[in-house]
């Protein structure tokens, strides 16, 4: 079987907000939209958001890789997503991974590539 691309979806009560959060936060672009769904491109993988999700936390598996995970993460705050705790320095390094929430609480990972 020939894989011609890889998708993840996720769901979000107001599906525009969640398209806007990962497009302001992460430079995602815009594939595809119709009234059901969301496709946006963003570091070489499509994120599909489907309309008609609740809301809750939930979590997702999506991990971003950044250079920066503390200046990520206040990205993501400012952008009206949530980190539940500021990234820690692990072993004298910088902090290389943090936990956040999208918008519609899809729960995501922003890491550092570790040397």
């Amino acid at each position: 079987m020939r894989v011609e691309q890889l998708k993840y979806t996720i769901w979000a009560a107001d599906a525009d907000r969640a398209a806007r959060f990962y497009q302001d936060v992460f430079g995602a672009e815009l594939v595809r939209q119709n009234p059901h769904i969301t496709e946006l491109s963003v570091g070489g993988g499509v994120i599909a958001i489907h309309g008609g999700g609740e809301g809750k936390r939930t979590w997702t598996g999506l991990s971003f890789q950044v250079a920066d995970v503390v200046a990520g993460a206040a990205e993501v705050i400012a952008a009206g997503g949530k980190c539940e705790r500021e990234p820690q320095p692990e072993d004298g390094e910088p902090p290389h991974l943090a936990m956040c929430e999208d918008t519609d609480g899809n729960q995501i990972m922003l890491t550092r590539k570790r040397v």
